[in-house]
């Protein structure tokens, strides 16, 4: 066996595999995700929904329990299994779906959203896609996950008001239910058992790596913005749905909103993204993303009562929210220590989800004793902040991440490797794990020779 092999195209098995997968993070995240545009509409009618503290609470409660289950989930499914837990989660969210499709009140909402965030996943799937592809397709299968979440997303804006109308927020909710049984089927039918499994550096969480990671303080600054991107998210939703009715567009319309401004931001951050990547300009497209983001969240404030007004503001908060939901995996990824990416990701993921819950429960409670204005200002201070931390950040290095299957060798044989690697021109960090097989290289693209790396592991083999 060769100490490195780069065939061009996945494996059918690796292919099967990667779709699986991303179909099942999929299924589940359009459950989570589809009821976003809808609910403060539902929640009106609950007893107990006249209350926007606790409206706020049952819209967010899942990320507070994905928050604190997601990385133990991960750990758990290193000793019993991928599938294992990965059916014990889909089952959790499938039975807090049908628990908030019969709720009585808000309470039984937020005690269904609180079971559906304990069926948390994404460690285990991530593990699982690792476990099943090879080190040099490895990146693909996780950005085949990352263009399904975008997807899920963007759709379930688009449908959660035509699907309100058809069936409701309770019909929805069993739909969200029926789809996590789904993928259970999916899990089981279509993706392949995985002949080994074993720990990912670049796709697990471990706790040695916690400490450089949790010391970063370009990766706190990263962390600090996806917790206040995705708590201005969840605030808003908690407003734009009424904003929208109350300025005349009935509830069952709210579609034709949603779908042209979805679709048009899309357009619109991709020019954006290639020019950042292409030109290794990624701090100013990141920095301009933040203000644009937060110019979106002040005019969403300001036109509440104009339609048009509405249609740019949330116009140019989507274009930012895309831009900045694509960018900050990359910049994790360029920035993280090159053996503790999985940690990164997953202290990353979780603060994701922290960010939820606190944007919608601080930002009901700010709309149930204050108002419209004292949310917009909430979410202006978060922006602002991290308008800040983008603006003082170090430029991210303009590299790559690479990773090489090696053959079995002793630590120190690996530490000697790691070193041969890091003097090769153009790259600019590598790490040799024995007990993974694999060298993980950060490489800056216009400098590094791919066909040293490869003689020196064959070389080593």
């Amino acid at each position: 066996m060769s100490a490195i092999s780069t065939p061009e195209k996945m494996s059918p098995v690796e292919m099967r595999a990667s779709i699986g997968l991303a179909g099942v993070y999929g299924l589940r995240m359009f459950g989570l995700f589809i009821i976003l545009p809808v609910f403060a509409l539902f929640a009106e009618d609950l007893p107990g929904g006249d209350n926007f503290t606790l409206v706020g609470i049952a819209l967010g409660a899942y990320g507070l329990t994905q928050a604190i289950f997601q990385i133990p989930f991960g750990w758990i499914s290193d000793r019993l299994g991928r599938k294992p837990v990965i059916y014990m989660g889909l089952v959790l969210f499938a039975i807090g779906s049908f628990m908030a499709a019969t709720a009585i009140d808000i309470y039984w909402v937020i005690a269904g959203r609180v079971i559906q965030g304990t069926g948390a996943i994404s460690a285990a799937v991530m593990a699982l896609a690792a476990d099943l592809t090879r080190e040099e397709h490895r990146t693909k299968a996780m950005a085949m996950i990352g263009m399904t979440i975008g997807a899920m997303f963007l759709l379930s804006m688009m449908l959660a008001p035509l699907l309100n109308q058809w069936i409701g927020v309770p019909g929805i909710f069993i739909m969200t239910g029926l789809l996590a049984i789904a993928a259970i089927v999916v899990v089981n039918r279509i993706i392949p058992d995985p002949i080994i499994s074993r720990f990912h550096s670049d796709a697990e969480v471990s706790t040695g790596r916690f400490s450089s990671v949790l010391s970063n303080p370009e990766l706190l600054r990263l962390n600090y913005g996806i917790f206040a991107l995705h708590a201005v998210l969840m605030a808003l939703w908690l407003i734009v749905p009424l904003s929208l009715r109350d300025a005349g567009l009935a509830a069952a319309q709210h579609w034709q909103m949603y779908l042209p401004v979805m679709v048009l931001s899309v357009i619109l951050m991709v020019p954006a993204i290639i020019y950042g990547e292409k030109k290794a300009k990624l701090k100013p497209v990141f920095v301009a993303a933040v203000a644009l983001l937060l110019v979106g969240q002040i005019l969403l404030a300001v036109t509440q009562q104009s339609l048009w007004g509405m249609a740019g503001a949330l116009l140019i908060f989507f274009t930012a929210f895309n831009l900045l939901e694509a960018s900050l995996p990359s910049l994790i990824s360029k920035i993280a220590p090159v053996g503790a990416k999985g940690t990164a990701i997953g202290v990353y993921s979780s603060t994701q989800f922290l960010g939820a819950f606190v944007g919608a429960s601080v930002g009901g409670y700010f709309f149930q004793h204050y108002g419209i204005y004292a949310i917009a200002a909430f979410c202006a201070l978060l922006l602002l902040v991290w308008l800040y931390l983008a603006a003082t950040m170090k430029a991210p290095a303009a590299v790559r991440s690479k990773m090489y299957h090696v053959e079995e060798m002793d630590a120190n044989r690996a530490s000697g490797l790691s070193r041969e690697l890091a003097s090769l021109p153009g790259v600019y960090e590598a790490l040799v794990l024995a007990n993974e097989q694999v060298a993980y290289l950060k490489v800056d693209l216009k400098g590094f020779d791919e066909e040293k790396v490869v003689q020196l592991l064959k070389g080593n083999a």
